[in-house]
């Protein structure tokens, strides 16, 4: 092989372990987490977005029940 091509290979192993894992302190954890990464951060749009949906699909609670709009798995 070429001594350019093992150079350019060698560098993007490094690139790609230099950007792995870090190690975060479980105190530290809040200081990194967003805002925008939590699943309930909105409850109003949530609610409405729930509404939407089994409004249109025609059953109670949404996604949390199994069967169709149809009614016939009631």
């Amino acid at each position: 092989m070429k001594p350019r091509v093992v150079l350019t290979l060698c560098l993007c192993v490094l690139t790609l372990l230099a950007a792995g894992c870090a190690n975060v302190k479980p105190w530290e954890r809040d200081l990194l987490a967003q805002y925008g990464m939590r699943p309930n951060r909105d409850p109003l749009t949530r609610a409405t977005r729930e509404h939407l949906w089994f409004s249109r699909e025609a059953v109670n609670g949404g996604r949390s029940i199994g069967g169709g709009g149809c009614g016939c798995n009631n």
